[in-house]
């Protein structure tokens, strides 16, 4: 399939298709929803963290350094008996909810995500902000990260946090020209959330690139309820 910056709905589903496709081979938990009239729908994908705002005893480390661990590794960590007590006061379960939706105004997708305890209360966008890796928190509040807002899903008409897609076209252009230059062929979805993603604590798996390297398929002959039904069959 040849990239472009923008695309129609059919396209989307088949990015999600073929993005989805390789979710289930991995593990990586996303999912394709339907809307109830089965006009549309969206990807998504529900996962749990541990967050650990304790002080650690290690040696080298400050104290009050917050982690974000997934839970079987936290439940797999080798802790002493201090570590325990105060994990054990301290540690409580995050869920994280990512959806991808289809910007028909846009003409690209969107990521929709929120964040919450178990109990049900909400984090706010800079404790969200808090569990990314070093690595992106200089690049947070530059780029595509400044037009995150919070508005209500589209769909489930709840409140979510939202990067708005006024600039993806902007940052994506340059990275689907590179694909084409080198002939190689790329997932839009993966690519975009590649870069989007891990500000705001998803990451994807490498694999993914390489899946996509694969994909040769193009849906120019394939009519929306064939590609409907491709989605939904995952």
């Amino acid at each position: 399939m040849e990239e472009d910056e923008f695309f129609g709905e059919k396209t989307f589903q088949h990015y999600c298709a073929e993005f989805i496709k390789h979710s289930q081979k991995i593990g990586d938990g996303w999912e394709w929803r339907a809307s109830k009239d089965c006009s549309d729908g969206y990807m998504c994908k529900t996962h749990f963290q541990v967050k650990n705002g304790t002080a650690v005893s290690h040696q080298g480390t400050s104290d009050h350094v917050q982690t974000f661990l997934p839970v079987e590794e936290a439940l797999d960590a080798p802790l002493d008996d201090f570590e325990v007590t105060e994990t054990t006061a301290a540690a409580e379960v995050i869920k994280y909810e990512y959806h991808v939706l289809y910007s028909c105004s846009y003409q690209v997708p969107v990521l929709y995500f929120r964040a919450s305890f178990l109990d049900g209360r909400p984090l706010a966008l800079k404790d969200i902000w808090e569990g990314v890796h070093e690595c992106y928190k200089t690049r947070l509040l530059q780029g595509p990260w400044d037009t995150i807002t919070q508005q209500e899903h589209p769909i489930l008409g709840h409140p979510f946090f939202v990067l708005h897609p006024c600039k993806t076209s902007e940052f994506m252009t340059p990275v689907l020209k590179n694909s084409q230059k080198i002939n190689r062929n790329v997932n839009y979805i993966t690519s975009w959330l590649s870069i989007v993603g891990p500000a705001v604590g998803l990451n994807l798996p490498l694999s993914y690139a390489t899946a996509a390297s694969h994909d040769e398929g193009n849906v120019s002959g394939q009519d929306s309820s064939t590609e409907r039904k491709s989605l939904e069959e995952h």
